[in-house]
C-alpha cells in the first residue's frame, strides 16, 4: 500500500472552539513559569493582537504549533507522552503477531532455533504463558554475545551463564537471570500473544505496531535511558564539562548516582536543554516503587526505594548538568502528577512515563501487572481532554535477555541494540498498520524536535552546547520517520479504552493471516562428538 503524507492539511480538534482561544504564555518563564494560560480577547483590539502575535513567535508551553489550533501535519500533536516499560524483545510480545516480520516459520513452525549447550539441543522459540519470566543478562557483553556476529543464537546459553547466586537478591542486575523458580527451559526464547497480553495486542491492531524499534544502543537499562533523553551514553571526566565525556555503554554513572545525588554526573547536551531555550514544557513522570540501582559505588545492592527526587537507572534526569543550570529538577515529578494533570487537560507538551520495579515487566516482574499499568496510563490520557492532541509512544528499554531473529542495524559503533515492541497510541495513528521503517529512540526525539523545536537537533555545531557526541543521531540516514505512523488529515479518532486486567485474547493462529496450530517439537538434537557439538554447530554453542 502506498503511503502518502498529508503535511499541509488542516484540521480542528474535538471542542476545537474552546481550545482555540488557548494560548500558552512562555515568555517570562521566571515570572509565569509557563504554565498559566493566557486568553487573546478584542477589549483592546491593537494590544491584544499584539500579544497574541508575540504568543504566536514562540512554541507554548502546551507545544502548539505556532499559537494557532487550525494546526496542520505533525503540529495536531501538542502532547507527546513516551511510555518506557522494561525488557522485553519484540519477537518475545509479538513475534507471532499477522503482518510482523515476526519469528521465522514454515507452515505454523518456526525455523529457527537457539542452541542449549545444557541440553545439548537445539530450543525453537515455544508458548509461553506463564506471566512471569526470567530472561537473561543484557549488559553490553551480553549484547554482543545474543547477537553472535549476526547468528542471533547466544540467548540460551546468555542466560544459563547469567544464573548466579546473587541474582536471588539482585534481580535488576543486568548481569542476571531472573531466579523465578520456575522448572523447565530457559524462557528466553518463550513468546507470549494475546493469550498472556492482549491489551498489547489489542493497541497494534487498532493502532500502530512498530517491528523494526531497536534499542538505541547495545546495552542495558542505563544507557538506554540516556539515549532517550540526549541520543548519546558518556562517561565524563569533569561534570561541568562536556568537552570531558567519553561514549560509554556500560557505566556511564561510575555506580555512583546515588553517592553523588546533588551533583551532575551527565555534562553533555540533553533534550531538555533545548526545550527550555524555546519556551517547550516537560516533566519526566517517576513511579514511586523500588529502584534497580545501588546507594554506593558496590557492583550488587538489595533494590532501594523510588521517587521522583531519586537520581537512578530509570530517572536520570537529575544528573544532567542543564536540568540543573535550567532550574528544572523540579519537573521530575511522582507519576501521581500526571494522571492529576491529564485530567484536567493540562499535560505539558512532552512527557516521559517510567515504571517502577513492581509493574516494569522487567523479569521478574510479572507482564499482567506491567500492562495493567500501562492500561491505566493509555486510558488516562485517552479520557483527558488532551486526547485529541496526543500521541503516546510505547516502548521497551532494552531485549531484556529475550530472543530476537533480527540482526541489529550498526549505528556509530554504540548501537543499535537489539529489537524491541513499539507502538503508537494516538487518536490520528494509522488503524491496523504495522510500521516497517528501522526506528529507535532517536526517532522520538527527532519527532519532538520536528513538532516543537523547529525541526532543530542535538547537534553539537548548531544547538549552543558543543559535547564531543561521535553523531548526530537524529540525522542517521537509516532511521525512519514518525510522521508516517499518522494519518493527520483524518479526524481524530475516538478513544478505545480497555480494562486493566481483561481475559486472554485469541491465540495467535486465530487472528487475520493467522496460521493453524501445529504441535511439533519445539526441540532439535544436536550431534554431539566427544561431548561437543559437532558438524554445523561445532563452534556456535559456548561451553
Amino acid at each position: 500500500m502506498a503511503l502518502v503524507l498529508h503535511e499541509g492539511d488542516a484540521g480542528v480538534n474535538r471542542g476545537g472552539s474552546r481550545r482555540l482561544g488557548r494560548i500558552r504564555e512562555v515568555g517570562v518563564r521566571a515570572a509565569i513559569s509557563g504554565r498559566r494560560r493566557l486568553v487573546c480577547t478584542a477589549v483592546a483590539a491593537g494590544l491584544a493582537a499584539a500579544a497574541c502575535s508575540a504568543a504566536g513567535s514562540i512554541v507554548g508551553a502546551q507545544g502548539g504549533a505556532a499559537g494557532t489550533r487550525s494546526a496542520s501535519g505533525i503540529h495536531r500533536i501538542r502532547h507527546v507522552i513516551v511510555v518506557m516499560q522494561e525488557n522485553r524483545s519484540f519477537d518475545s510480545y509479538f513475534g507471532m503477531y499477522p503482518g510482523a516480520d515476526g519469528i521465522p516459520r514454515r507452515r505454523s513452525m518456526p525455523t529457527v532455533c537457539v542452541p542449549d549447550s545444557a541440553l545439548h539441543a537445539c530450543i525453537r522459540p515455544f508458548h509461553d504463558r506463564s506471566p512471569v519470566n526470567e530472561g537473561g543478562p543484557h549488559g553490553a557483553v551480553y549484547s554482543s554475545a545474543d547477537v553472535h556476529g549476526g547468528a542471533m543464537d547466544g540467548f540460551i546459553d546468555s542466560a544459563i551463564h547469567g544464573s548466579h547466586d546473587f541474582c536471588v537478591r539482585e534481580p535488576f542486575n543486568p548481569n542476571c537471570s531472573a531466579q523465578a523458580g520456575r522448572p523447565g527451559l530457559p524462557d528466553v526464547v518463550g513468546y507470549h500473544d494475546a493469550r498472556e497480553i492482549p491489551n498489547y495486542w489489542r493497541y497494534a491492531r487498532d493502532f500502530v505496531l512498530q517491528d523494526r524499534m531497536f534499542e538505541p544502543v547495545a546495552s542495558w537499562s542505563l544507557p538506554a535511558h540516556l539515549y532517550m533523553v540526549s541520543a548519546w551514553s558518556a562517561l565524563c571526566a569533569r561534570a561541568a564539562d562536556p568537552a570531558s565525556c567519553r561514549t560509554e555503554l556500560d557505566d556511564p554513572s561510575r555506580r555512583s548516582l546515588q553517592a553523588d545525588a546533588g551533583r551532575p554526573l551527565y555534562a553533555w547536551t540533553d533534550v531538555t536543554y533545548l526545550r527550555h531555550r524555546a519556551g517547550v514544557s516537560w516533566a519526566y513522570y517517576v513511579t514511586p516503587g523500588t529502584q534497580p540501582d545501588c546507594d554506593d559505588d558496590a557492583m550488587f545492592c538489595t533494590p532501594k526505594p523510588q521517587q521522583a527526587t531519586t537520581p537512578d537507572i530509570w530517572n536520570p534526569l537529575p544528573e544532567f548538568a542543564t536540568v540543573h543550570r535550567d532550574q528544572q529538577v523540579r519537573d521530575v515529578r511522582p507519576v501521581r502528577d500526571f494522571f492529576r494533570s491529564a485530567r484536567a487537560g493540562t499535560l505539558p507538551a512532552v512527557s516521559w512515563v517510567v515504571p517502577n520495579g513492581g509493574n516494569s515487566e522487567h523479569p521478574p516482574s510479572s507482564i499482567r501487572a506491567g500492562q495493567g499499568w500501562v492500561t491505566r496510563v493509555v486510558d488516562t490520557v485517552m479520557r483527558s481532554p488532551d486526547w485529541d492532541s496526543s500521541a503516546i509512544f510505547l516502548s521497551w528499554d532494552d531485549w531484556g535477555g529475550f530472543y530476537d531473529h533480527v540482526v541489529p542495524p550498526r549505528v556509530d559503533g554504540a548501537g543499535y541494540g537489539i529489537r524491541v515492541p513499539g507502538l503508537v497510541i494516538s487518536p490520528y495513528a494509522r488503524r491496523g498498520f504495522v510500521d516497517h521503517q528501522t526506528l529507535s529512540f532517536d526517532a522520538y526525539l527527532k519527532f519532538i524536535e520536528d513538532d516543537f523545536l523547529g525541526g532543530q537537533r542535538l547537534d553539537p555545531r548548531t544547538d549552543g552546547r558543543p559535547d564531543p557526541r561521535p553523531d548526530v543521531r537524529e540525522a542517521a540516514p537509516v532511521l525512519g520517520d514518525l510522521r508516517r505512523d499518522f494519518a493527520f488529515s483524518r479526524p481524530p479518532r475516538p478513544p478505545v479504552l480497555l480494562p486493566r486486567f481483561p481475559a486472554p485474547g485469541l491465540p495467535w493462529w486465530s487472528w487475520p493471516s493467522g496460521a493453524a496450530r501445529s504441535h511439533r517439537s519445539y526441540r532439535r538434537r544436536i550431534p554431539m562428538r566427544d561431548g561437543r557439538p559437532a558438524g554445523r554447530w561445532a563452534g556456535r554453542i559456548r561451553s
